[in-house]
């Protein structure tokens, strides 16, 4: 190794045993860091809160003042707490994560699978969506979770190895389509989080998501279509804290059949269900919409 590769290996070796440690701590305690963490966040540096309040406003129009303020304080309250579950997750074990997280129709994953067919699973940022990372313990055959590296090298191997340590499989975004096209092994599920900001906007793929035209990725919808894959949604909700369910929604189960743009639509519906279903729980600090303020 080059000397600089040397001193990133030095540094993930440092931030993993650091993260280790912490998280041996007592979930208890974890959470009263993240309390901490939700003071300094919302009263204190007030991270993003202009982008987080107007966000709620814009998607939640027949809210009044009061009720908007009182997600927003939610929504910090559990985005802090969401850190501290998925710190304690470095080591916590499978046992007690088995008890935490209820996983629903997974039986609708096992059938397509049965059939020959990959799965698209996609998701949006609701809930702890980090408690997916469990997933493979539950199933018999790969899942690959689709990311975007990140810049930082020390970050990325971080963040690799705490997403596969139940067994997901990570695959960069740029590799997915050569992935799922070579069909080098059996069918497997595929999770896409596709609730972001595309950098190329499609006007094919413009909705109106929250009240707001929105325009989603096509590129979930083209390679379902492209691989004759199943689709379905993963509807995340919060029981109680640190508890979470998992339910399996069909879309549709050949994306060859449907029309240009149905299973974003699909996808776009049971994603406003999600969220309005716990509107605390999506990650509302994202620069989602055009005119919201600079983050």
């Amino acid at each position: 190794m080059n000397p600089k590769q040397i001193l990133q290996h030095i540094a993930y070796r440092s931030a993993y045993a650091g993260l280790y440690i912490i998280s041996l701590l007592p979930m208890k305690l974890l959470y009263a860091m993240g309390a901490i963490a939700y003071f300094l966040a919302y009263y204190i540096i007030g991270y993003r809160k202009e982008v987080v309040i107007q966000n709620i406003a814009r998607a939640f129009p027949d809210k009044r003042y009061g009720e908007v303020h009182a997600i927003v304080k939610k929504f910090y309250t559990c985005f802090t707490a969401y850190f501290a579950e998925i710190v304690k997750s470095i080591s916590v074990s499978t046992e007690v994560l088995d008890n935490k997280i209820v996983f629903e129709n997974l039986e609708l994953i096992d059938q397509y699978i049965a059939s020959g067919r990959d799965v698209i699973a996609c998701l949006g940022h609701c809930g702890n969506w980090e408690m997916l990372n469990f997933m493979p313990y539950k199933m018999q055959y790969d899942i690959y979770a689709v990311y975007k590296p990140l810049r930082s090298t020390t970050m990325n191997k971080l963040m690799i190895r705490f997403r596969s340590r139940f067994g997901m499989k990570l695959i960069p975004d740029r590799a997915v389509v050569r992935q799922i096209l070579a069909k080098s092994s059996g069918p497997a599920v595929y999770l896409f989080l596709a609730d972001q900001c595309p950098p190329m906007k499609e006007e094919k793929f413009r909705f109106t998501f929250l009240h707001q035209d929105t325009y989603f990725f096509s590129g979930m919808e083209k390679l379902a279509q492209t691989s004759r894959s199943a689709v379905i949604y993963l509807h995340i909700t919060q029981l109680s804290k640190g508890n979470y369910k998992i339910a399996c929604m069909p879309v549709c189960s050949e994306a060859v059949s449907m029309h240009e743009g149905e299973i974003t639509q699909k996808y776009m519906n049971l994603l406003t269900e999600n969220i309005k279903e716990e509107p605390y729980g999506w990650l509302w600090t994202h620069k989602r919409w055009k005119g919201s303020p600079s983050s």
